[in-house]
């Protein structure tokens, strides 16, 4: 079997995130963004482990410290690592959108248009991970 054949049934790529607080990871990705649970390491809100989808999107988040091991207080330097992490999402409708996270308290920019054409929002997670939702302009 060639490596053409055995490659080309590779399927999606579903980004792995860490994460300080998983229910307040949760709170944001499930209650604000609309993702939900399709499988988790247990059972409510306070797991280790999380599969989100929203419509063909798939996301996991991780907890970064076992529960012992956690401290009380978000790692500055870990969180200032991720700004070299963005997730790009698509949405044809980001003044829309952007109306919607202004409702659910988030704090952003107003809409610009990106230096490739797009219609964009930018948002940091709980976690300051970079969010952007685009659209190309019509």
């Amino acid at each position: 079997m060639s490596n053409n054949i055995i490659v080309k049934h590779i399927q999606g790529v579903a980004p792995l995130l860490q994460v300080f607080d998983m229910p307040v990871a949760l709170s944001f990705y499930r209650d604000v963004l609309g993702f939900e649970v399709v499988q988790a390491s247990g059972e409510g809100d306070d797991v280790d482990w999380v599969l989100l989808k929203l419509n063909s999107i798939e996301l996991m988040l991780n907890t970064a410290y076992e529960k012992p091991e956690r401290p009380s207080d978000p790692d500055e330097q870990r969180i200032a690592a991720h700004a070299d992490t963005s997730l790009y999402f698509g949405h044809p409708d980001i003044d829309e959108l952007y109306s919607y996270l202004l409702s659910k308290g988030m704090h952003l920019k107003e809409p610009q248009i990106t230096g490739y054409g797009w219609n964009a929002i930018y948002l940091l997670d709980p976690d300051g991970y970079l969010l952007c939702f685009h659209w190309p302009v019509a």
